[in-house]
């Protein structure tokens, strides 16, 4: 590497949700936080290439449709495509598909490493370092916490970082050698590492009420069902304070909006800086995904997870369960009745999952890959 000039980073990520968008912009983050003029940063979603099929180019759209409402038929795809051959199948269509847009990637920005926060892209990128005299390392970003799909696993890989023991071992029985398998944690925000001033200075900047416990609602198109139990808590009486973020869903931020609420509720349609409301909640009530979950423990809120994807979210809600950091209620009533568990004796059983939450959060794990990947580098950085 040249001594002379900083190191080009590309960070593949694509829209099918919010995870990979914002590992990505996590990791970006921590890279431009620690090191500075010493790395250049671009997030780039190949997907949004017009030479991508309309098909491909459309499924981080459709993925979001599928999820909410055809989710039989999504849990039975995404399963079905885990086996050995329909992962080959798939691997080698995404190879056609994407082979001249990865190519190109690689031919523009000239990085210097590559981190991929979207599985669909391995097979290409294999194809491409195969193929062509252009290669750069390659660190992937697994962000998921238990069931994940065999294309995260590209044996062309320098690293795979992972949330878990569970997803390291799946990562090893797929091929790829236990030395480049690391457990850090899902990237996120380098802001949630860090609480930067009291709860309540951050509640009276918000104007929060100071005296009630206040629980963060995120919501978005994925999560299903989530204005019955914001009805059930409005009707509760639970000494409680709500803070609902609809995740940029314009239709169920007007339908909030038009709620008569009895509790002191703060509605936001999006918000761009989640950490601060995140430091000045108590916990968090939302669906079991991989980064929600991740920033939630990293600040060490409770989790009070209402809706489960089918397939790869499954895994996820074990490691809130097994490790005491939240519960999981599918109906209205089973969440009421965890609330009212959690706050009584002042609160003693809603303490006892913060203390569990904070036991297994990894507020750090975008700075740490961000010191794995430099550190490749550091005899020859400036």
């Amino acid at each position: 590497m040249r001594p002379d000039r900083s190191k080009r980073i590309v960070i593949l990520t694509a829209d099918a949700g919010f995870g990979h968008r914002k590992a990505a912009n996590a990791l970006a983050a921590a890279l431009q936080e620690s090191y500075g003029e010493a790395c250049s940063v671009e997030i780039v979603n190949a997907l949004d290439d017009p030479r991508v099929l309309p098909q491909l180019r459309n499924s981080q759209a459709d993925s979001d449709r599928f999820a909410r409402d055809m989710r039989e038929v999504f849990d039975r795809g995404w399963n079905a495509s885990r086996a050995a051959v329909p992962t080959a199948s798939l691997g080698g269509a995404l190879t056609i598909a994407l082979f001249r847009v990865m190519r190109d990637i690689l031919r523009t920005y000239r990085p210097d490493a590559i981190i991929n926060t979207y599985p669909l892209y391995h097979p290409p990128l294999a194809s491409v370092f195969a193929l062509t005299r252009r290669r750069a390392p390659l660190y992937t970003v697994v962000t998921d916490f238990g069931i994940v799909h065999p294309l995260w696993f590209s044996r062309a890989a320098a690293a795979c970082f992972v949330a878990t023991e569970k997803v390291r071992q799946l990562a090893i029985a797929h091929g790829l050698p236990p030395e480049k398998v690391h457990i850090t944690g899902i990237p996120v925000a380098p802001a949630l590492a860090d609480r930067p001033s009291a709860p309540s200075d951050l509640r009276a900047g918000l104007g929060w009420s100071l005296n009630l416990p206040v629980l963060l609602v995120v919501g978005s198109k994925r999560v299903q069902g989530l204005p019955e139990f914001l009805r059930a808590l409005n009707h509760s009486a639970l000494p409680l304070q709500l803070a609902v973020v609809a995740g940029g869903d314009d239709e169920l931020y007007a339908e909030l909006q038009r709620f008569a609420w009895h509790l002191p509720t703060h509605l936001y349609n999006w918000v761009a800086d989640m950490p601060t409301l995140m430091h000045a909640a108590d916990c968090v009530m939302s669906k079991a995904g991989g980064l929600i979950i991740a920033e939630t423990l990293a600040c060490g809120l409770p989790l009070l997870l209402i809706d489960v994807l089918p397939a790869q979210e499954k895994g996820n809600v074990d490691i809130v369960l097994q490790s005491g950091a939240g519960e999981l209620a599918l109906t209205p009533g089973d969440a009421l009745e965890v609330l009212y568990h959690w706050l009584a004796d002042d609160g003693a059983l809603l303490t006892q999952r913060a203390a569990n939450a904070r036991a297994v959060g990894r507020p750090r794990a975008a700075l740490d890959i961000a010191e794995f990947v430099m550190s490749q580098w550091q005899d020859s950085l400036p």
